[in-house]
């Protein structure tokens, strides 16, 4: 789906698509069918290719559950084909289902900067487009200041060269992506865009964050 070949050849019909936003889906393309467990939480972060960002936070030690989706745009219940257009104002996003006794929020917001490069506009690693932008959201003041700190405090010491260019936005919406995208790098380890992209960036993350890691990794 994301290999090299696939990348060209969405590339080579840009000129041929039409400008007109995707319109709006009446149903939700998927949704999981189990409940939210009594005591966890759910956080929201956009950082290029969901395969990979999922994989990297269900590498995380209170991370129970992350699911693959679309947020931060106005089309109602977009598919990836529409997604892929980069006319939806959506992000590929993940939803984090975890247990705040064990992680907290703020060590979500390290991982989602730790793991992808935020200075990189609407482009991550091979993946370029608006749905591959840099998002971190929130859905209360308190996530929204822990988001607008910590990324201060990246500014202030000056561990990224270039300029942060992550958006910080209310979740408004979190549409799930297709059944088939959910686990994708755990289910597909043959697929060519896993072994040279989503493997690599996992495995670069969890060497520099050892610590943050649960005891199976």
């Amino acid at each position: 789906m994301k290999s090299l070949i696939t990348l060209l050849f969405i590339i080579s019909l840009q000129a041929c698509i039409s400008s007109t936003p995707p319109i709006d889906r009446i149903e939700p393309i998927w949704e999981p069918q189990i409940s939210l467990q009594e005591g966890l939480k759910k956080a929201y972060f956009a950082s290029g290719c969901f395969w990979c960002v999922e994989a990297i936070y269900e590498s995380v030690r209170g991370v129970s559950e992350a699911y693959s989706g679309y947020a931060g745009g106005f089309t109602k219940n977009p598919n990836y084909n529409q997604i892929g257009t980069g006319r939806t104002g959506h992000a590929e996003a993940v939803e984090v289902i975890y247990d705040p006794k064990v992680v907290s929020f703020s060590t979500l917001v390290q991982v989602f900067f730790g793991s992808h490069d935020p200075t990189t506009p609407n482009r991550q690693g091979p993946d370029s487009g608006s749905q591959y932008r840099s998002i971190a959201f929130y859905t209360s003041d308190q996530e929204r200041e822990i988001i607008q700190n910590y990324m201060q405090m990246l500014k202030d010491k000056e561990i990224f060269k270039k300029e942060i260019v992550t958006e910080i936005k209310p979740l408004e919406r979190f549409y799930y992506a297709e059944e088939y995208h959910q686990d994708y790098e755990k289910n597909n380890p043959d697929n060519p865009y896993v072994r040279q992209v989503s493997i690599p960036r996992l495995r670069k993350f969890q060497s520099q964050y050892p610590e943050l890691l649960k005891d199976n990794h």
